[in-house]
């Protein structure tokens, strides 16, 4: 029996207003998870009004006893991770160990939230002249609200929501409507917190929800992660309606080789940062430019190491690769690939029309690799999102930095040198958030912002650590005067 997925509303599950539901679909055979509401702006009004409510109450709580909910928190995510590893995989397509290791970027956003009580103190200042104290105090914002969406169904909501709700804040999770299973077990699991009603919700649906959350005047705060037109979207219509508003959009990121990079490492973890996840994360490498020599000793083993990538059900054993999220994605990725070697680009490995025994209903595409691809073609400048390398070559360090700092997008760039000068030139010159040295993936810990610049980011702050507290807070200045005349009155 197909299950009807319900919102969670004020410490209840209510079903949703929505007339229209959506099929929520495992991407590896094409079979039916649930059906999830399509979205209702009178679910997203009522989840506002009791997360408001619940706000004015939720503030008031020291900070030192809203953490202790966080610690519970973590407790059940490592507790319950197999279950949710598996319900994220069959909706998501990725593999079982990329599904918990989702869980362990959770739990270190949780543990780093738990350090609100100091991350949250501030500036004093005595005597700014004599007699007059100035300081400076963190209040929460009210009611924030997370877009999530679907290659990271546990992690990405919790770049946002434990600091949210430890600054003093209630929160509502709009999940994506292409995963929403997993973070609806996890609100079921999240009951054993005992949070009081109306702290935490959740909201399903597709585009009418969202407009719902960008508009409703009780939201102020909005997070959101997915592609760049829609964080657009996101960013000018929620500023518009005077909100704060942090927006990841899109990425297209490039990985520098240099000649005198270490080969079996450099050639494993390119591979692994390109084809992890089916290529469906904002960090992955999608191009790799090769300097100088570089191409001669690094083509055919980039090759080599993508070819051996075993693609399938991301439950089996030793599977390496899981599908694509839908049909749709798996033929626009397709088109992609075509469109690029008509471009000119050669075509190095092909891992389209390939099938899985066993699943053949699934959405799978095997790693694919283009040579030669010319900087002036769709391919390089699009953001694919699946398992697609493209490789350029340039004669300097010099012209990758060039070719890096044209592009539109700017949320990660990695390089691989033994060069300690060509490293620093790197992460100086390189116009990107994120900048890895001898890392395939440039992905912050918990205790740092994830930044992300052009079109790759669309607001201030960023999620995670001190640029989430400064998000969900705003600050109140506070001059202060006691006159010991007027103390000895009393």
């Amino acid at each position: 029996m197909t299950v009807v997925l319900n919102n969670y509303i004020n410490g209840e599950w209510v079903e949703s207003r929505s007339s229209s539901f959506l099929d929520v679909v495992n991407p590896a055979d094409g079979s039916l998870l649930a059906w999830v509401p399509a979205g209702s702006g009178d679910d997203v009004a009522l989840a506002a009004e009791k997360a408001y409510q619940a706000y004015l109450s939720w503030k008031e709580i020291p900070a030192t006893q809203r953490i202790q909910y966080l610690f519970r928190m973590k407790q059940i995510l490592e507790k319950n991770a197999d279950e949710i590893s598996e319900i994220c995989t069959k909706e998501s397509g990725k593999t079982f160990s990329e599904s918990k290791a989702e869980i362990v970027r959770a739990v270190e956003n949780i543990e780093v939230a738990c350090g609100i009580p100091k991350l949250l103190q501030s500036e004093f200042s005595e005597d700014i002249t004599k007699g007059i104290d100035e300081f400076v105090i963190r209040q929460p914002v009210g009611v924030g609200a997370c877009i999530a969406p679907f290659n990271f169904p546990v992690m990405i909501t919790f770049w946002f929501m434990p600091y949210a709700v430890a600054c003093g804040n209630t929160y509502i999770v709009k999940p994506s409507e292409k995963v929403p299973g997993t973070m609806t077990r996890i609100f079921e699991l999240f009951e054993e917190l005992k949070l009081p009603p109306g702290v935490l919700n959740m909201v399903h649906g597709g585009k009418e929800t969202v407009d719902a959350i960008l508009n409703h005047p009780s939201i102020p705060a909005i997070s959101f992660v997915g592609s760049t037109r829609v964080a657009k979207y996101i960013y000018q219509t929620g500023v518009t309606n005077g909100k704060r508003v942090q927006a990841q959009g899109g990425a297209k990121n490039p990985v520098v080789v240099m000649p005198d990079a270490d080969t079996d490492t450099t050639v494993k973890i390119i591979a692994d940062s390109a084809f992890g996840c089916a290529g469906q994360r904002c960090l992955a490498a999608s191009l790799v430019i090769l300097v100088g020599d570089a191409s001669k000793i690094f083509t055919g083993k980039i090759v080599s190491a993508a070819r051996a990538k075993k693609t399938g059900n991301g439950l089996a054993e030793g599977v390496e690769m899981g599908p694509v999220i839908t049909r749709e994605s798996k033929d626009r990725i397709n088109s992609l690939i075509q469109k690029g070697l008509d471009d000119g680009a050669n075509l190095l490995l092909d891992g389209r029309n390939i099938s899985v025994p066993g699943f053949e209903m699934g959405n799978f595409i095997g790693p694919t690799i283009l040579g030669d691809v010319s900087p002036e073609s769709e391919i390089y400048n699009t953001e694919v999102f699946g398992p697609v390398l493209c490789i350029v070559i340039t004669e300097t360090l010099d012209d990758a930095i060039t070719l890096i700092n044209r592009s539109r997008y700017g949320n990660s760039a990695c390089i691989f040198t033994r060069n300690g000068a060509a490293a620093r030139k790197f992460r100086h010159d390189t116009m990107a958030g994120n900048i890895g040295i001898n890392i395939g993936i440039a992905a912050p810990m918990a205790f740092f912002p994830f930044s992300g610049w052009k079109d790759s980011f669309f607001g201030d702050l960023h999620g995670q650590s001190n640029h989430a507290v400064e998000f969900y807070t705003q600050t109140k200045v506070v001059i202060e005067r006691w006159h010991d005349e007027w103390n000895r009155k009393f």
